[in-house]
């Protein structure tokens, strides 16, 4: 008698058991469920690429200061910049001897060469 009710107990228990699994798949593979799986994996793996890119962000910034002192580019933030110059663009200068600037139409005094980019060559 022991035996049977051994054996019934233990039957009972393997069903329960299985029909909770089983319950507990079917939970997982409702659509909720799996979008809601999917967006914490999405999650998961933005905050991963984050983490990924400020360690890079990291390492640059290191890499950066050790090539700075290896190059001797010590840089002072604080230190004055050197004064403007000022560029002059080589067509709006005047050529050598002459007293008056060259335009984009008019030429030099020889005729040889002219500004004018519209002409065709």
């Amino acid at each position: 008698m022991f035996r049977r009710t051994f054996w019934f107990t233990a039957g009972a228990a393997a069903g329960v058991w299985a029909t909770t699994k089983v319950n507990r798949k079917l939970k997982q593979l409702t659509p909720e469920s799996l979008a809601a799986q999917a967006a914490n994996k999405a999650l998961d793996a933005g905050h991963r690429l984050k983490d990924f890119a400020l360690d890079v962000r990291d390492g640059m910034v290191q890499r950066e200061a050790e090539l700075g002192e290896a190059l001797g580019l010590e840089h002072d933030p604080d230190a004055e910049l050197p004064a403007q110059r000022r560029v002059v663009a080589i067509e709006n200068r005047a050529p050598r001897g002459s007293k008056h600037r060259i335009t984009s139409h008019q030429t030099y005094e020889n005729g040889s060469y002219t500004y004018n980019r519209n002409e065709d060559h």
